[in-house]
């Protein structure tokens, strides 16, 4: 049995596990929102940063990439190491991929993703709907770990763009925090 990942967030530019093959493509019916909170990467549990999750939405698109892993050995460390990487993620569902705007098919089907749910009894991270500015300003200020908050946005956006995907929320928010940033020099 073939894995298949797909990666929404961090995933599409650092995989961080071996696969097969690497494949541009978008699922139907959800969205990206930096909703979900990281108090283990891009923030703290005192500060946390904001990451993306998806979220229901009827007639929308998400583009991202998905990941092939074939050998047996390859999925149980990759699960092994999305397990801890992906832990403030509540959810596991299994999607279908497309990579052609026409298609009525998809080109793949059963692919993973993970998801961070607006249940806060399961999900203690989940910081939910903001105004874009307060999003922004707590992007700024944030820093994990793995970095600044900031770097993750814009990784995003880069990633995004090589991928031929122009996200307006993602690249609405960069500029927000671009914006900020400028006025404070």
């Amino acid at each position: 049995m073939v894995m298949w990942v797909f990666g929404y967030g961090s995933l599409i530019w650092k995989a961080g596990f071996h696969f097969d093959e690497r494949v541009v493509g978008f699922i139907k019916d959800y969205r990206r929102v930096f909703y979900q909170g990281s108090t283990d990467h891009r923030g703290t549990p005192k500060y946390p940063g904001r990451t993306v999750t998806l979220e229901p939405a009827q007639g929308e698109i998400c583009w991202g990439v998905a990941y092939k892993i074939s050998k047996k050995e390859d999925q149980e460390i990759a699960l092994t190491y999305l397990e801890v990487r992906e832990k403030q993620y509540d959810k596991k569902e299994y999607v279908d991929l497309y990579t052609d705007l026409n298609a009525k098919t998809p080109a793949i089907t059963g692919v993973m993703v993970y998801i961070a749910s607006p249940d806060k009894k399961v999900n203690v991270n989940y910081l939910g709907p903001a105004s874009f500015e307060d999003i922004a300003r707590q992007i700024i200020h944030a820093e994990g770990p793995s970095g600044p908050n900031r770097d993750y946005l814009f990784q995003l956006e880069k990633a995004l763009l090589q991928i031929g995907c122009q996200d307006n929320h993602v690249i609405d928010l960069a500029n927000e925090v671009r914006r900020i940033l400028s006025e404070k020099h």
